[in-house]
């Protein structure tokens, strides 16, 4: 039987905003230039005079199965903001994210990491925060033990690790499922030179496994050498949607000289 339109999947934005109030100042005691130069976004001022950043607007794609999407932009542009939203961590403060399979990102995997704790009580929370079932966590913690080379340390607190040992865990428990729609914030790598191509080769089979992926990187490289569609970012707002190579044939755009302006929210 054939995959079903309704059954494929899918990852769709549609006219994404996302603002962020800045409760801390007030539009009358910063300059608009230098809040656009160290925050990337637009800056916004409503009738109350407070500050608010404009991360994200009117971000809109449709991704289906197949489909690499590389993510582009200066720093501070939104890419990692984005990548947030897809993932479910931001939610946009108008427009809608809907995807049709398992989503699993690969961004801030340390986030609920407990150094009081050993290896084994990690990697269940860790599990829990990607929503993954117990007993499917319980399975996969061998493997992920004997991925990590933990040794003995597994049943001693991670404040006992090197950093190099932590990030071993993370990347055994974040690159141990295989999601329909995989989220990256670059290209995710760890540990020593003995690692190195352990870990290259596993992250290599969940990026092959996935459906759909988003990666978000300054590589030119790794955008045309992973991805078949190209998304680049400024300020925010879309600047190019389509495929990966015309981006990179064209000639680049002329330097903007006038300095971004600030809006007014009504």
């Amino acid at each position: 039987m054939g995959v079903t339109e309704a059954s494929a999947v899918r990852l769709t934005a549609s006219n994404i905003h996302l603002d962020f109030t800045v409760y801390s100042l007030r539009a009358q005691s910063i300059r608009t230039a230098v809040v656009n130069a160290a925050v990337g976004g637009r800056l916004l001022k409503d009738r109350s005079d407070q500050v608010t950043v404009r991360a994200l607007k009117d971000v809109s794609f449709e991704l289906r199965e197949g489909d690499r999407l590389g993510i582009m932009g200066h720093n501070g542009s939104g890419k990692t903001t984005l990548l947030k939203v897809l993932a479910g961590i931001y939610e946009p403060t108008h427009g809608r994210v809907q995807a049709h399979g398992t989503v699993s990102s690969l961004i801030d995997i340390g986030h609920g990491l407990d150094t009081e704790s050993n290896a084994i009580d990690n990697i269940r929370v860790l599990g829990a925060m990607r929503l993954i079932p117990i007993r499917r966590m319980n399975s996969l913690i061998p493997e992920i033990l004997d991925f990590a080379d933990l040794g003995p340390y597994a049943y001693l607190p991670l404040k006992t690790y090197s950093a190099g040992m932590q990030l071993r865990l993370l990347f055994a428990v974040a690159t141990s499922f295989y999601p329909d729609i995989l989220i990256l914030d670059e290209w995710l790598g760890a540990g020593d030179a003995g690692f190195v191509a352990k870990a290259s080769m596993r992250m290599r089979q969940v990026v092959d496994a996935a459906k759909i992926i988003v990666l978000a990187s300054h590589s030119t490289d790794l955008i045309r050498n992973n991805c078949n569609k190209l998304l680049v970012l400024d300020h925010g707002s879309v600047s190019y949607l389509g495929e990966v190579e015309p981006w990179f044939a064209a000639p680049a755009p002329a330097p903007q000289t006038a300095e971004p302006q600030a809006a007014a929210v009504a």
